[in-house]
């Protein structure tokens, strides 16, 4: 007898909605941006009464708290689908990392609006989902120190010149690449700056 697995349909279900009323968060917040858009608003995008949505989610912030986690998680996943299973030299690992977070952060300003800047008021993640930038900060960390790089001070300096570069970007260039091309610069001049 072929024996069926147990599938909870109802927690499926959930999953499903959960996912949808996200896309909808997301797709408004593209359009209105992140301090801009209402549950009324995400419920009617997903075909749904707006008391509706707090059997799924019990606030505003809470959707937005759980977009921090979602932008996050596929950042981790961004990151590790570039780095290769053989090691680089020093440089072309700080290349590798740094052109694909600002690859990710540019091709969506407001995802990287949420996960960089404090731009919705009253919103603080919870430890739940601000474990997920936690994650990808500690693989960097991890992976730097494989270089000899351990002060937190060397890995801040990292993130920031980085970061700096994206803020740049999306703020002067948005979809061009002026910036971007000042990336390897930047990375060599760390590099340099750290005798590696």
């Amino acid at each position: 007898m072929l024996e069926i697995p147990n599938r909870d349909r109802k927690r499926d279900r959930r999953t499903s909605v959960r996912v949808e009323i996200l896309d909808a968060a997301w797709s408004l917040a593209r359009e209105q941006g992140l301090p801009g858009f209402t549950l009324r608003e995400v419920a009617r995008l997903v075909g749904m009464q707006a008391p509706s949505l707090y059997t799924h989610f019990d606030s505003r912030n809470a959707i937005i708290d759980a977009m921090f986690g979602q932008a996050w998680q596929e950042c981790g996943q961004a990151m590790k689908e570039v780095i290769p299973e053989k090691p680089l030299p020093a440089r072309g690992w700080l290349r590798l990392v740094a052109h694909s977070y600002f690859d990710f952060c540019t091709s969506d300003p407001v995802r990287n609006q949420l996960m960089n800047q404090r731009s919705v008021p009253g919103f603080v993640p919870t430890a739940e989902s601000y474990a997920h930038s936690v994650a990808v900060l500690d693989t960097l960390s991890t992976e730097l120190a494989g270089y000899s790089v351990t002060r937190q001070e060397d890995i801040d300096l990292y993130t920031a010149l980085i970061g700096g570069l994206v803020d740049a970007q999306l703020a002067n260039g948005p979809g061009g690449d002026r910036w971007r091309r000042l990336v390897d610069r930047t990375v060599e001049m760390y590099a340099d700056n750290l005798g590696l």
